[in-house]
């Protein structure tokens, strides 16, 4: 039975989401599975989102893959889950050129392979032109390394201090000419941003809930843009001012 969802109660749609997909390895042992079992659902379900995305009028779509934390974990599950990223992106990428789908990269391509990065600016290169909606692929990210990355930018570019304001400087992030997210979501029930976007995220509005990452669906991405269509966003100043 396909669930009814009053989409005239959505009277707010964000322009930009962004998603800290969590809890694969916990939907993967609840089911008495490794934890890479749980890799692959997470990323199949990416798809889905972003197709649910597409139908709620969401114009860009950030989306948590691969942290530069995660570099720590076990070398088996940080190399099957570069597979997985990998097969995924061979995969599916004539589709989503097909359906109008642009594909960005955020964060750095450093320690993959060669194979991988070539896929990478393939997939870019390739999706460029498209306009219905932006897929942001945080690969290999982190909010303080994309920071550092920017000052770096501007030091190699010679840009004079007096000239550094936050449009100056947002040029030089991994989101250069991309709006900032006015949602940010995380699944699995955890409170913190985990180097998730830092800088753009300022005046955000969050959305945490219980279901881990696997399992969020259209009807959990409704309950997002619910919760969002409901709140007074002041940017630090006051309301009716």
């Amino acid at each position: 039975m396909t669930e009814t969802l009053d989409k005239s109660a959505l009277t707010k749609i964000p322009v930009h989401i962004a998603i800290i997909m969590d809890g694969n390895g916990r939907w993967a042992q609840r089911r008495g599975q490794p934890r890479l079992f749980g890799h692959r659902a997470g990323v199949e379900n990416m798809r889905r989102v972003l197709e649910s995305a597409v139908e709620f009028g969401v114009k860009v779509l950030t989306i948590y893959a691969f942290s530069t934390e995660n570099w720590g974990r076990p070398g088996d599950e940080v190399q099957g889950l570069l597979n997985i990223l990998q097969d995924e992106l061979a995969r599916q990428v004539p589709e989503l050129h097909k359906n109008g789908v642009r594909l960005r990269h955020l964060g750095r391509l450093e320690g993959i392979s060669d194979k991988m990065k070539q896929g990478v600016h393939e997939a870019i290169e390739l999706t460029k032109h498209n306009d219905r909606i932006t897929l942001n692929v945080a690969f290999n990210y982190g909010g303080r390394a994309e920071i550092l990355d920017a000052v770096r930018g501007m030091i190699r570019d010679g840009i004079a201090p007096e000239r550094v304001d936050e449009t100056v400087f947002a040029n030089y992030l991994y989101s250069a000419g991309l709006p900032d997210p006015d949602l940010i979501v995380r699944t699995a029930g955890e409170m913190r941003l985990s180097n998730f976007l830092i800088w753009q995220s300022a005046y955000a509005e969050y959305y945490t809930t219980p279901t881990l990452w696997p399992d969020f669906d259209k009807s959990e991405l409704y309950n997002a843009l619910l919760a969002f269509s409901q709140r007074q966003r002041r940017f630090g100043k006051l309301e009716n001012v």
